[in-house]
């Protein structure tokens, strides 16, 4: 059967549309009923409007702006820093975008359908000012059905100023840095191509995984333990006292292996353990989730998800498949619920239903107290297509994607898991070695969403007070530095932080891999040098702009404008107050990038220095007056005022790679292994196994 063909997104004409020959749905059909009775829904996507106008019918008309029409001009600054007025202008290319929208809604009532958060709102509010039509015309949804279709156009409501100014803040703050700092940057920098107030507080989390990776010295440590009925016990308490794997010395080590030839259960611990249904999807947890069991980059997520949303071509016709794709909350509407009840009460029966209803979506978001409005939940918006049915309808990836939102929101509405969990402990003397092993006895939500190995049953025969034969078993390790960033990591750690809005993770990472200042290896994401040069230079000059802290507290006054409880200007200009102290020393201060290196010089054998020149960073050598220009496959770290190189090296995975798609987690293991500190390695993990099997015996 045909897969479906997707209606793919332009993004380049949200900005900057080059044909004058718009898609603007149903086009024709108005111009030879010019002066009827239709009404005219303008949204922002014409893959939106498709499915919108299939729900509605002949009664309405609904056409696309294709993105945004009206923004601060590209070539100006476009703000009075003063009076804070904004000088807007059409965006280049979409002006005949906007005559055809005034043509086709002349004389009509019109009804604005952009997104329902802050750019959406920002969208429908330039709409309703260029076409000068006010009052209650806004209509948002969260999903694209016929019922949430129709129950938005019946209940149409004011523009929410509030949200609007929330966002005129944010794109005044990110002009305001972007256009006072770049040129700075670009005197000081020649290979920098910008600074953004987010993307630079995201590049200083990065360096500083980098910087941290660097300094780590690892710690040599022993992993000791047992093997017994089909159980691994590990080494927990000498001498009464509990002891951690890192503290394990080699001298404990070998008392263990030469001493401890049989244990004795002293003690089976067994209770009643359950593991809770997860959260609905929310936007970040999404990405990170596509991220590691997908490997689906940030922007990939989102771009499917867009498209599942606003609909795709299929054999019954423009179906959207998912609700609204940008949102903090898990919130799940009353009619959601009552057909997911359904669903499962139908194909699973009464024990897998929630507990409580409300669990499930109360659960798991750390975004209390931040949401947009009251968004839903990222789910399906018919739990009846099921993964199975939506294989014959959609291609492979937007597949994939669309079964892991299915999955996820079913079993959010399913009863929790039920485990019988077995903890023992055995004793040899002064030493005690622990072991606990898990056994399902209710699957739950576990039904549709995870598979478990069964575990072995041998442990059943054990008994308390009991004497066991043992081999000990010892094996050498090292701790290591902590993982580098992948797309996943990041994200959840810009959600902890309270760093931007879910919806612009995608663009953030994006704009430092176009800019070098990233770049992604097996999933990883490490700073280039330049990277490293730029975030120096931010600390220095603009310590506010990469704090993560700060970066945090502007996006809660940005949620308080988007409450009432702050005026926009404000926010913007007690920003600008301390910015414009940091801009002014940043002007008038002489700033160079003068780097120690530890990279020596071919010549003379001295150590060159980084420095910057006409045509981006070189290492100069100080005492042969040498250059050589920097490779742009060297990494490195910048540490105080001095580079060091990293030395990539060839990683074990590299070879007989596996032809099987790794997810981005699994990836990044062997990603984090590929490059290391110049003169210090990290070390991998020595095996120094004493037996290599053992079968427990009873004495």
């Amino acid at each position: 059967m045909a897969k479906s063909k997707v209606v793919e997104k332009d993004k380049k004409n949200e900005l900057d549309n080059q044909s004058a020959d718009i898609e603007l749905k149903g086009q024709s059909k108005n111009e030879e009923s010019k002066g009827g009775k239709k009404k005219v829904i303008i949204v922002e996507s014409p893959a939106k409007a498709k499915t919108i106008e299939r729900i509605l019918g002949n009664d309405y008309q609904v056409i696309s702006s294709k993105g945004h029409i009206r923004d601060l001009p590209q070539k100006q600054f476009g703000v009075d820093l003063n009076s804070l007025k904004l000088d807007f202008e059409i965006i280049p290319g979409k002006e005949s975008v906007v005559e055809q929208i005034k043509k086709m809604t002349s004389g009509k009532e019109v009804l604005l359908a952009s997104d329902q958060d802050r750019e959406g709102e920002a969208i429908a509010w330039h709409l309703s000012t260029i076409l000068g039509v006010k009052g209650k015309n806004r209509i948002t949804f969260t999903e694209i059905t016929e019922r949430a279709i129709k129950e938005a156009v019946k209940n149409p409501r004011e523009i929410d100023m509030n949200k609007v100014n929330a966002q005129l803040a944010r794109r005044v703050l990110d002009r305001i840095v972007g256009y006072m700092i770049s040129p700075l940057l670009w005197r000081i920098i020649k290979d920098a191509r910008s600074a953004g107030r987010v993307q630079s507080a995201a590049l200083k989390i990065i360096c500083e995984r980098e910087r941290e990776r660097y300094r780590f010295v690892p710690q040599k440590y022993f992993k000791v333990w047992i093997d017994i009925a089909g159980l691994k016990a590990y080494l927990t308490k000498v001498d009464g006292k509990k002891i951690k794997p890192t503290d394990i010395t080699e001298e404990i080590s070998k008392d263990v292996l030469q001493k401890v030839k049989s244990v004795r259960l002293v003690d089976i611990d067994v209770k009643e353990v359950r593991k809770n249904p997860p959260a609905p999807f929310i936007t970040s947890t999404l990405q990170q989730d596509a991220a590691s069991k997908l490997g689906f980059p940030v922007s990939k997520t989102m771009k499917i998800a867009q498209e599942l949303y606003e609909g795709v071509d299929t054999k019954e016709g423009h179906t959207a498949f998912i609700t609204y794709m940008r949102t903090d909350s898990t919130r799940v509407s009353d009619v959601a619920k009552e057909a997911a009840e359904k669903f499962i009460l139908k194909n699973f029966g009464r024990e897998y239903l929630n507990e409580s209803s409300e669990v499930a979506s109360k659960k798991g978001s750390k975004t209390k107290g931040k949401m947009q409005d009251a968004h839903e939940c990222i789910r399906p918006v018919d739990v009846n297509i099921t993964p199975e049915k939506a294989k014959e309808l959609l291609d492979k990836d937007h597949h994939k994607l669309y079964e892991l939102i299915w999955k996820r929101f079913i079993a959010s509405q399913m009863s929790s898991a039920i485990y019988k969990q077995y903890s023992y402990d055995f004793e040899s003397g002064k030493y005690v070695f622990e072991a606990s092993i898990r056994e399902r006895i209710f699957d739950g939500f576990e039904k549709v969403y995870t598979i478990d190995n069964e575990p072995s049953e041998k442990h059943k025969e054990l008994k308390v007070d009991q004497e066991y034969l043992v081999e000990p078993k010892s094996a050498e390790a090292q701790t290591t530095p902590p993982d580098r960033y992948t797309e996943a990591s990041l994200v959840k750690t810009l959600e902890m932080e309270g760093i931007g809005r879910p919806s612009t993770y995608a663009t953030i990472i994006q704009t430092l891999l176009d800019r070098g200042y990233v770049v992604k290896k097996r999933k990883t994401l490490i700073p280039t040098i330049l990277g490293f040069v730029v975030n120096h230079y931010l600390e220095q000059r603009f310590p506010d702009i990469v704090d993560k802290g700060f970066t945090a507290e502007m996006e809660k006054e940005l949620d308080e404008v988007e409450n009432g409880k702050k005026d926009w200007k404000e926010v913007v200009k007690s920003f600008l107050k301390e910015f414009n102290k940091d801009l002014e020393r940043a002007k008038n201060e002489f700033f160079a990038i003068d780097f120690d290196t530890d990279i020596t010089c071919e010549d003379c054998s001295g150590n060159y220095k980084l420095k910057v020149g006409k045509y981006g960073l070189y290492l100069h050598c100080p005492n042969c007056k040498t250059n050589k220009a920097l490779k742009s496959d060297v990494f490195g770290v910048i540490d105080g005022n001095k580079l060091y190189v990293l030395e990539e090296q060839e990683s074990q995975e590299e070879n007989g790679e596996k032809n099987s798609v790794q997810s981005e987690e699994s990836s990044a293991n062997s990603g984090n292994r590929k490059f290391y500190r110049k003169r210090r390695t990290s070390g991998s993990k020595k095996s120094s196994t004493k037996s290599a099997s053992s079968k427990a015996k009873k004495k």
